[in-house]
Parts: C-alpha cells; structure tokens; sequence
C-alpha cells in the first residue's frame, strides 16, 4: 500500500487483504447454527381481573387484566382515600416495569435469552439475512419478496447522497469533536433541508400519507452511513467521500471510509458480510432507552428527523451506546490472563466495575453475544488474535463458573466482544457508538411508523410524584435569610483571559 495511506486506512486494508486469503471458510459456515428459542411456547391468554383491597378505607377494586397481561395504569386511579387523593399512581424510575406502546416489532424473553424481530429469531437473520432485508422486516411486518427487495434497496440507494450544506455543516465542526455529536448535529440539521417533511410546516396530517412516510424512511436510512462516514472522515481530517450505488449497505459505508475518492475500490466483501451481521444484531431492541426517546418526541407530532436525532442523542450517553468502549477499558486496565483472579475479587468487593456483563432486560446469554463472538472467533482467525481477546475469553470463562455471577445471572451482553471486533477492524473507540446509531436507525424508524398508526398514541406525558415545599409566600429580596445548608450556585471558574478583560477599566 502506498506510504501516504492513512494509519487507519492501512491497518483496514490489511484486513482486506487477509481476509482475500483466507479462501479456506466458506461463504456459508459464517455462523455455526445456533440453539434456536422455537420451542418455548407462547405466554397463552392471561385475561382475567384484579381483586384489591385498599386496607386503608377497606374498599374493594376490580381491575381488569389484559390477554397479554398488562393492567391500564389509569384504572388505577380510581382507588383512592377521599377528596384530597387524587388516585393511586406508579412510582416507577427507569420505567423498570411500565409499558407505554404495544408493540409487533420485536419480542424479547430476558429469562431464556431469546430475541426476536417479527417473530424471527436473531439467530435465523444474522445467519441468512443481511441488514437492509431485514430493516424491511421491521418496517413493514414481512420479509420482502425478491422485487419488493430490489425496489426496496434501490429506493434507499437512491437517497444516499446527503446535502451539500450538511456536509458543509460536518466540515465546521472541530475535527476532534465526537462523532456521536456529528451525526446528532447532522441528524437534526436534515429536518432543516426537507421542509416537505415537516408537520410544522405542513400541517399535522402530513404523515398519514405512506407515501410520505416511506420516503422519509427511505432517506433516513440511505443517509445515516453517508453522514457517519463523513463524520469519521472529519476525524482524519480528510473529505467526506460520495457514495456508491453499485454495492451493498455495508460495502458502500466501508467504500466510503476507505476509498480515498477512488470510484473503482471496492471493499472486501467477507468483511462487508462482518459488518452487515452486525448491523443486523443492532437494528433494533424492543423499548430501550434511546428508541423510547424517539417514540416520546414522535408523540408530540415533531417532524422525524428530530425525533430520531434525540434518539441518537440518548444513545450517545454511556450507559447506553458507550458500553462497548468500557469494555475495551476494562480488558486494557486488566492487562492480562494473570490479573483475572484479583480483578474478579475487585468486583465481588464492589471495588471494580465489570462491564460487557449483565443487562436490563436479560438474566440469561444476551443471543446477540453469542452470534459475535463466533464473528470475533473468525476475524480473529484472520487478522491475528488482540492480546486482548484472551483477556475476554479467560474472564468470561472465570466469571461463568463463579457462583457470585452465575447466581446474579450476570451474563456476556452484546457489548462484550462488539468492542474488539471494531477495534479489529480498524474503527477508534469513539467511532463505536456511530457504528451502533446506524443500523439502529431502522429500528426507530419501524417504532415511529408503528406509533403513527396506534390508535392509543398520545402525547408522553408522564405524571409525577411531588414531594418538594407545599407552600410558601414571596418574601423581599432584602428579608430574606440564606439558610447554610440550601443549594445553591456553586464557583464557576474564569478562564485566564476573562481575568485579563475584567482586569481592564470600563467593563
């Protein structure tokens, strides 16, 4: 390769060219068939009623229980003290047990590991599928017919290329700011250049028409891996590159990084196939954080590129798209297969954190997990083990046969061996939530066309619980004492130069 290639380009195409070499693994035995979750049944009809008993009046409620097993928070309300009760509310931080939607996109069972979109295990699609095949899965309830499929990737081919004034925008912002941010600040400045999509503008109906939706879909996701790869582009200080119509979602994203402008690059297709897997692992998880934060904006009739820019921006928190990152942390800090003992007690004692293990939602093997780490075994076995990999393997191993974790079902999440793969293939951690925003795009999308048609979607607006003062009256500036102990505006530091102007006379 010639000297004047980046750093990250180089070590990128050297996995290129390994991957060109390793003939001996076959297209098909990509993923080993995995334990599928077909034979655990279905919850069945759990309709029925609630009997309460309020021991404080000693009246009785009935409470009615849906088939799928849920009450309706508001019937709640109805069970009261007297006139100064306004009703039984839900004290529920974090919304650990709170459904806000129904929804027919995606299942998960965290007791028995199982995740599906559509009905579809996790392990099927990323075994068969590639990722655009199933972002119309999520979207539209079936997977496509061959021409609904070419019509589908033609359509989101088509919308690809991106504004020249985003780029314009992507190329003013500092070059070493996160790239998380940029896709927000892009995300968001889309809303800007498609007037046409906007309710604000053209009125709140707008989106009833599916015409309109499916173009704005179709744009959403033609655009995320332009903007991201200018974004990482803007990183290594160099111009956003144009995309490709001739080549798959995954190949066009990984031409567009590496090309250097060069029409005739075209990447490896094994390692494109690496990361189409990977984006199908991520389309989409059911009620989480970020795509929460989409439905919630969506709700208030927002035009969709703002509402999904707010989901990007939920998932750039780090707890929550960041995760992969301190894994890498964690396994660096680690070191080695030697100090596994010492940092296990670390954990036990509450004086280590251990990230990549455990999950919200799941109390068993996150499926995800278990689908990269055999895409880790393989691009290991090409581009040469990270020293870091046995730290993983050995820590996973150890913390699998610990009761302490085995008995808090403190599990591999899909976090655990994403990080190293990415930083496998060349990506910087900072990169890594990016390449997690993108094929998450389709998740919140099917989520905000699905909320469109629910005939229960209401604006969010979530209750409270009060506790703060009940009554106080206005006192006069000069009355007033300052307790010690209340909050208050804590030092805010002057920089050096402020110092110097307010050092001047006549400010």
């Amino acid at each position: 390769m010639s000297s004047e290639f980046p750093v990250r380009a180089r070590g990128r195409l050297a996995v290129l060219s390994a991957h060109l070499a390793a003939a001996t693994i076959s297209e098909s035995s990509e993923l080993e068939p995995q334990c599928l979750s077909a034979q655990v049944p279905p919850p069945g009809n759990l309709r029925g009623a609630l009997t309460v008993v309020d021991e404080r009046t000693g009246k009785r409620y009935q409470v009615q229980v849906s088939e799928q097993g849920t009450v309706k928070a508001t019937d709640l309300k109805k069970i009261s003290t007297g006139k100064n009760d306004k009703g039984l509310k839900l004290y529920d931080p974090g919304y650990l047990n709170t459904a806000p939607v129904r929804s027919s996109i995606c299942y998960i069972d965290g007791d028995e590991g199982i995740l599906r979109y559509r009905g579809y295990p996790i392990e099927e699609l990323a075994e068969s599928s590639t990722y655009l095949e199933v972002a119309y899965l999520l979207m539209y309830g079936n997977l496509p017919s061959q021409s609904q499929l070419a019509d589908w990737e033609f359509a989101v081919t088509q919308h690809s290329a991106v504004p020249q004034g985003i780029l314009d925008i992507i190329q003013t912002i500092p070059h070493d700011a996160h790239p998380m941010g940029v896709l927000v600040s892009a995300m968001s400045a889309l809303s800007v250049f498609h007037p046409d999509a906007n309710p604000a503008l053209r009125g709140q109906d707008l989106y009833q028409s599916k015409q309109v939706r499916d173009k704005q879909i179709a744009r959403i996701l033609g655009k995320a891996p332009t903007i991201a790869a200018a974004a990482y582009l803007r990183l290594a200080g160099r111009p956003p590159v144009l995309p490709s119509n001739n080549l798959s979602y995954s190949e066009n994203f990984l031409y567009m990084l590496d090309s250097l402008g060069n029409r005739a690059y075209k990447p490896n297709p094994r390692l494109a196939r690496v990361l189409d897997i990977l984006f199908i692992l991520h389309a989409e998880h059911e009620m989480n954080c970020s795509t929460a934060a989409a439905r919630h904006l969506a709700s208030s009739g927002v035009d969709v590129y703002t509402a999904l820019s707010g989901a990007a921006g939920a998932l750039y928190g780090p707890l929550h798209g960041g995760a992969n990152e301190a894994v890498l942390k964690m396994l660096s800090e680690i070191g080695s297969v030697e100090n596994i003992p010492e940092f296990i007690e670390g954990v036990k004692s509450r004086k280590r954190k251990m990230s990549g293990f455990g999950h919200r939602v799941y109390k068993n093997y996150d499926p995800r997990a278990k689908v990269i780490r055999k895409l880790a075994d393989e691009v290991f076995s090409i581009v040469g083990r990270d020293p870091l990999i046995e730290v993983a393997v050995a820590l996973e191993k150890a913390a699998l046969s610990d009761e302490y974790f085995v008995k808090r079902k403190l599990y591999p999440n899909v976090d655990f061996y994403s990080g190293l793969i990415y930083r496998a293939m060349g990506f910087p951690t900072e990169f890594f939530p990016v390449l997690f925003a993108i094929p998450r795009m389709a998740g919140y999308l099917a989520h905000w066309r699905e909320s469109l048609d629910d005939p229960d979607t209401k604006i969010m607006r979530p209750a409270q619980v009060y506790v703060g003062e009940w009554l106080r009256h206005y006192m006069p500036l000069k009355e007033r004492i300052v307790s010690t102990d209340a909050d208050k505006l804590s030092q805010v530091s002057v920089s050096n130069a402020s110092k110097r102007r307010l050092s001047g006379s006549g400010v």
